[in-house]
């Protein structure tokens, strides 16, 4: 089989089409390159993902619009963390010398009425946040490279649970629907003006990866009925637009989402990603219902990864990348992000094993 660029392999994937083989990426905690590096990693994060052949390459950062742009307020800190008033608002509590999920502390936009006096008028006077130097070099970058190019985003879930916390929307969510519908316009609008502008200077993507976090380990945070009512007809419109514009679409949630990937392929959307093996998915479940119509990337357990046990990651890689390919529409990744309980030599073999079991005959 002819050799394809990655541009061409990613594109035949998601269009569910004949390639060589299946396209890469991954995400990988600091601490883990950290590790790698002690055990023998000649360069960073950048040389691993060479190595792994990594197809995907991103323009920008993530695209997400906040009421008061660069601001990090230190509100208190000692010698292991620090308290800051972010750009959103919010206060949390950040290690200083380790990677981790922040403690949420505190929400400025705790009401409908900040909302409308505060949090709304400040977001609808800084619409555009981009460095649109930085995405056209990027651009100009991946286009020699012949990579495939993303832009990522933050959907409405995620802005609004990032703004105002997750006890606040769930419960705006029952009782003040109307609030929730406005947060997201918004958040759609704004971040839709901003994709313009990367258009406008010229850039081209050739994909948007959003990203939500929408569900636990059991279950998505609302029910479907309400996903539909409130936050999905904001998604569909993000991948319509996607759409109109020649741009596939990428959806990272973690968590268990079997109960909206109807919803999701209703939507248009084009591929669903890093399904969290640990919350229930399964690619070996879920192509052969779905690999129709739905590309799927990821799901190679973090769990098993971090075994160090070959066996285990052989029957891991072999399995899954069995189901997804039948369908010509699936990629590597792990299931969320590769934790620093994984050895440099454990990574090695698993690049070995996705070269043994990831080509097309």
């Amino acid at each position: 089989m002819t050799t394809l660029s990655s541009q061409e392999r990613v594109n035949r994937m998601l269009g569910h089409q004949d390639h060589d083989r299946i396209p890469r990426r991954d995400a990988i905690w600091p601490e883990t390159i950290r590790r790698w590096q002690s055990e023998g990693l000649h360069g960073d994060e950048d040389t691993v993902m060479e190595m792994l052949g990594c197809d995907l390459h991103e323009l920008a950062q993530a695209i997400r619009p906040a009421p008061f742009p660069g601001q990090e307020v230190i509100v208190a800190q000692d010698e292991l963390t620090k308290t800051v008033r972010d750009e959103r608002g919010t206060v949390c509590r950040y290690w200083k010398h380790k990677s981790g999920t922040p403690e949420h502390l505190s929400f400025g936009c705790d009401t409908r009425e900040a909302w409308e006096k505060v949090y709304k008028p400040a977001l609808l006077a800084n619409p555009i946040q981009l460095k649109l130097p930085a995405i056209c070099r990027e651009d100009a970058l991946c286009r020699s490279r012949r990579k495939w190019g993303i832009v990522k985003i933050l959907e409405t879930f995620e802005h609004t649970r990032g703004l105002m916390g997750d006890e606040i929307t769930m419960i705006a969510m029952a009782d003040e629907p109307d609030w929730i519908l406005d947060v997201s316009h918004t958040f759609t609008d704004l971040t839709l003006r901003n994709l313009s502008a990367i258009l406008a200077a010229g850039v081209q993507p050739d994909g948007l990866w959003i990203f939500s976090d929408m569900a636990f380990k059991t279950m998505t945070f609302c029910s479907p009925a309400m996903y539909k009512e409130l936050i999905w007809p904001d998604h569909k419109r993000l991948i319509d637009w996607a759409c109109a514009h020649h741009m596939k679409t990428v959806l990272h949630t973690d968590g268990n989402v079997n109960a909206v990937i109807d919803l999701y392929i209703e939507a248009g959307l084009d591929c669903l990603q890093p399904l969290e093996a640990k919350a229930g998915m399964d690619v070996r479940v879920l192509s052969p219902k779905y690999g129709e119509k739905l590309a799927f990337m990821g799901n190679i357990d973090a769990m098993v990864l971090k075994e160090n046990d070959l066996n285990l990651l052989e029957h891991e890689v072999k399995t899954k990348f069995a189901a997804g390919m039948k369908t010509k529409s699936y990629a590597y990744h792990s299931d969320h992000s590769v934790p620093p309980q994984v050895s440099w030599s454990t990574y090695q073999a698993l690049i070995q094993l996705i070269n043994k079991y990831g080509n097309y005959e």
